[in-house]
């Protein structure tokens, strides 16, 4: 089953706060993705695009534009819960 996020909240320093229908937070550090892929690098040196994550319909996704996204089974798994 795909997590589906219910809240999203982007931080300070690349970091997401995201809580999933099951009731699970984690904190999903968005640094290493933009170390090893080379969309991401424009949410470091864009202004303010970092803070303009949006979560599509499916609540599955979390995205900043057409070329850079993030599945919601990834934060899941990797985040770090809190």
């Amino acid at each position: 089953m795909i997590p589906r996020i219910t809240k999203l909240i982007p931080l300070d320093d690349l970091m997401l706060r995201v809580t999933f229908d099951d009731g699970k937070s984690v904190l999903y550090d968005v640094k290493e993705d933009i170390k090893n892929i080379p969309s991401y690098k424009v949410l470091e040196t864009e202004t303010g695009l970092f803070k303009n994550v949006r979560l599509d319909p499916s609540r599955t996704c979390v995205y900043w534009s057409d070329e850079i996204d993030l599945p919601s089974d990834a934060i899941y798994e990797y985040g770090k819960q809190i």
